[in-house]
């Protein structure tokens, strides 16, 4: 069998764009302290949309049809307020902290896929699910006392749920787009939207950028992209239900860059609650697939 038609390589490719998005958010936080949340998260999505239009153009890139863009649109608006509030999250707690208060988003998207998509949850992907949620907490519970939560510390867990609810809804709209449109095509079009979509806010939250902020913010767009196309290449191989536990490694990638970044210490109830999500992962990538003549077809969808 081709490695490119391997049953676990889009499991493989969904792990790479987790770890790319996570890489992302430590450049976006540093960033984002420099210039404000809002103004770091529009000017990422120009830099991201910069990035990848010519080369969406360069393969032959055309504009699609009035069906798909309804579906580009739809994605940007929520991925624009998505972004927003998490950005704003993280400039007021903790990076790894974060991340871990953001899984209960795969969560919810596990049960939209069903009510959404009508696809079947299987035991396995319960399981994987229970055993990274049980990870988080046992890592929020590691962290809890630790530090002072006074009124902005709480906004910021306010916008981070605000943010998760988002993201969980995000998820069905990238399994719908990933069927009728390429990883390119949805990368351009979910930074552009994004961008204009907050682009609109600007006489009320734009501060001028600080110099210091255009490298991680470009390092930040580029990555943006990077994740954002390998994620967008997965969901069009597999069901949601599937790579949706892949999210819960996240954490391990926020725990490196944390460290790495910000010298945030990797306590035992962390590497706890890692071992706890890495297993999920693993069960969920060793769950039966469906055969490959019953996958459903992605023709407009090509390898990259």
């Amino acid at each position: 069998m081709p490695f490119r038609n391997h049953a676990l390589l889009p499991f493989a490719v969904a792990l790479l764009g987790v770890g790319f998005l996570s890489l992302m958010d430590a450049f976006m936080k540093t960033a984002a302290l420099l210039v404000g949340a809002y103004t770091a998260t529009v000017l990422r999505a120009f830099m991201g949309a910069g990035l990848i239009a010519p080369l969406w153009l360069a393969r032959g890139g055309r504009m699609p049809s009035q069906a798909v863009w309804k579906l580009h649109l739809e994605r940007g608006v929520v991925s624009a307020f998505m972004a927003l509030t998490f950005f704003y999250s993280i400039t007021v707690l903790p990076l790894a902290e974060a991340i871990a208060l953001s899984f209960i988003a795969p969560l919810i998207a596990l049960y939209l896929a069903r009510v959404l998509l009508g696809e079947t949850i299987s035991r396995h992907a319960i399981g994987a699910s229970v055993l990274g949620f049980a990870g988080t907490l046992v890592i929020v519970g590691g962290r809890v006392g630790q530090g002072q939560f006074d009124a902005e510390a709480a906004l910021g867990v306010a916008s981070l749920f605000v943010s998760a609810l988002l993201y969980a809804y995000n998820f069905i709209v990238i399994r719908r787009q990933a069927q009728v449109a390429g990883p390119m095509e949805i990368a351009t079009f979910h930074s552009a939207v994004s961008g204009v979509v907050l682009l609109t806010l600007a006489p009320f939250f734009w501060e001028m950028p600080h110099p210091d902020a255009l490298l991680p913010l470009g390092v930040a767009a580029l990555l943006t992209v990077c994740g954002s196309t390998a994620i967008a290449w997965a969901y069009a191989r597999a069901e949601a239900n599937v790579l949706v536990p892949t999210e819960y490694s996240g954490f391990v990638w926020a725990a490196l860059f944390g460290w790495l970044f910000f010298r945030e210490a990797v306590t035992w109830p962390t590497l706890a609650g890692t071992a706890l999500i890495v297993t999920g992962c693993w069960i969920a990538a060793r769950a039966p697939r469906p055969a490959p003549d019953a996958a459903p077809e992605c023709p407009s969808v090509t390898a990259t």
